[in-house]
Formats: structure tokens, sequence, C-alpha cells
């Protein structure tokens, strides 16, 4: 992740706390089904068949089916816009999480979570490159193999500190999954304007960066 200089790495690490956040607030309102882990609902899926559990088998079905619709989506988006401007994919997150928090604060939270997912899965096109997934954000099992490899390589004497994003990515996600737990325990599904915030704010902080980047360029 040097590639990605100290703010890239700082809004990485802020992405995965927030798809924590999220994905606790989308597994207690689901029931133990995940908006943005994937892999828990690919098992949930292979449980639920070999059970014949197909309710449960479907719901989390239909929830891989979202993610990966919002994941073209944001590499569409990323492709049209240019993938070094990474705040248009912002902008389309934090629409579906404006849309996702409108949704379940008039009591729709069927069509709400659709719209988390499909959120989830457009944020793993911020860091797009040359139409492939940069940096992983809403799963850790690659970061976590990543931290491992760069590891060993310093054990071995190399670079020494080139495992601390991977572990802040870590961190970011653990963090954000406590805070959206707690949060979701006080508040509920109101929790998501918090997430729409927040996606806000970033879209705007990298777009002008982006714009100060260009002037300077």
């Amino acid at each position: 992740m040097r590639e990605y200089g100290h703010r890239g790495v700082l809004l990485a690490a802020s992405l995965s706390a927030l798809a924590g956040f999220v994905d606790a607030v989308g597994f207690m309102t689901l029931g133990g089904f995940f908006v943005s882990f994937m892999s828990g609902n690919l098992t949930r899926l292979g449980v639920g068949a070999a059970t014949g559990r197909w309710d449960q088998a479907a719901l989390a079905a239909g929830l891989i089916g979202l993610f990966v619709l919002g994941v073209i989506a944001g590499a569409l988006v990323a492709r049209r816009a240019g993938e070094g401007r990474r705040s248009a994919v912002l902008a389309v997150e934090a629409a579906l999480l404006l849309g996702a928090a409108a949704l379940c604060t008039a009591g729709w939270n069927g069509p709400g979570m659709a719209a988390v997912v499909l959120a989830m899965g457009v944020e793993n096109a911020v860091f797009q490159r040359q139409g492939d997934v940069g940096v992983g954000l809403t799963y850790m099992t690659g970061t976590l193999v990543r931290m491992g490899q760069r590891l060993a390589t310093a054990l071995c004497g190399g670079p020494r500190w080139e495992w601390v994003p991977f572990l802040l990515l870590w961190i970011g996600l653990t963090a954000g999954g406590a805070l959206g737990a707690t949060a979701f325990l006080l508040w509920g599904l109101l929790t998501l304007w918090f997430a729409c915030a927040v996606v806000v704010f970033l879209a705007i902080a990298v777009r002008l960066a982006e714009n100060r980047a260009e002037r300077a360029g």
C-alpha cells in the first residue's frame, strides 16, 4: 500500500471502519447475515442449503447478488470518472447510504438493507486500479494474509513497517464493528444516518484534495 501514501492509507482505514460499522448494523438487523462480509453469507448459503433452510439460503444468495451488482456499479463509475477520481465512487456510495437511511427510517427495512449492500459493493471500487481492486475495504482475510507476509519479510531483513497499513485496515474494521453494534443498541437503524454523514464528509474531503492536486498539476 506504499503507492497510496499516508492520506490514502488513512482513507482506506476510515472506509474499512465504516464497512465494519455498517456490517454490524446489518448483522443485527438481518439476524446473523452480513451486508459487507460476503464470505460469511456464502457460509450461511451453504449451511442453509445443507440443512434444508431454503429461506436462509435464499436470503444469503440475494445479499451476495446485490453485493456483486454494487461492485459492478462501482467499477463502472470508477472507469467512467477515472480511477484516480475516488470522490465519484464515494458520492455514489453516499447516495446509496442516504437512500438506505431514509428507507429504514420510513420502516422499509428490506429495501433499506438492499441499498446498504449495494453501497458496500460500490465502496470496493474506491481504490480500483486498472479495473481491479487495489485495496479490499469490506473483507479482511486477504488483508491479514498480506500483513502476515509483510511481517515475514520484515523478520527476514526486509522493510520493517510495511505490515502496519494492513494492521490499520484490520483495526478499522474491528473498531467500526464494535461502534456500529453499540450505536445500533442505542439508536437502532437511525445509526445509518451517521454512516451516511461520514461518507458524505469523506467524499467532499477527497474531492477538495483532488481539486487541489489538479490545480497544482
